[in-house]
């Protein structure tokens, strides 16, 4: 299982329901690395896609409290042992955790890689991924040069659990 997420100076993910910052060449690597997979989500997360509807060319786990409630082409699990039951039969790698803070925080134990996009930008921010570079068992793998696009400077910087 692997993590993707834009993160700010501070790890901060989100305010007011929304990512802090959208870099289109972010997108474009976000849709690269998850197209064709299973992408795992909140329902949080579900509702800030673009018409709240699940994405395209993936496969779209819920992790959420009502499994029923969702709209067509998503699919619900009510827990992580249930999220776990329903993936057992997937390649690790075709697993892709999206969002938000609550569901990055719950599956990270069961992730071994994290594709992060580090965001030279200090906002406010309500959601956070945890910190990987205060964690011992994670190391970065590989590092982009900085980046820019409208005026915010941005690197991609892998990890992997050691």
């Amino acid at each position: 299982m692997k993590s993707i997420v834009n993160v700010s100076s501070d790890w901060g993910i989100g305010a007011g329901g929304d990512m802090l910052v959208h870099i289109s060449a972010d997108l474009k690597r976000f849709k690269a690395i998850t197209e064709g997979k299973t992408v795992i989500m909140g329902r949080s997360t579900l509702i800030s896609l673009p018409g709240s509807k699940p994405l395209k060319n993936r496969r779209n786990i819920i992790l959420t409290s009502r499994p029923d409630d969702l709209p067509e082409g998503c699919e619900g699990v009510a827990s992580i042992d249930a999220l776990l039951e329903r993936v057992k039969d997937l390649p690790d790698d075709d697993l892709c955790v999206i969002g938000g803070e609550a569901v990055y925080r719950q599956l990270l134990p069961y992730c071994h890689k994290a594709y992060i996009t580090r965001t030279d930008i200090s906002v406010p921010a309500e959601k956070y991924f945890p910190n990987l570079d205060s964690m011992a068992d994670w190391k970065i793998v590989s590092e982009s040069e900085v980046m820019e696009e409208k005026g915010l400077k941005f690197r991609y910087v892998d990890y992997e659990r050691i």
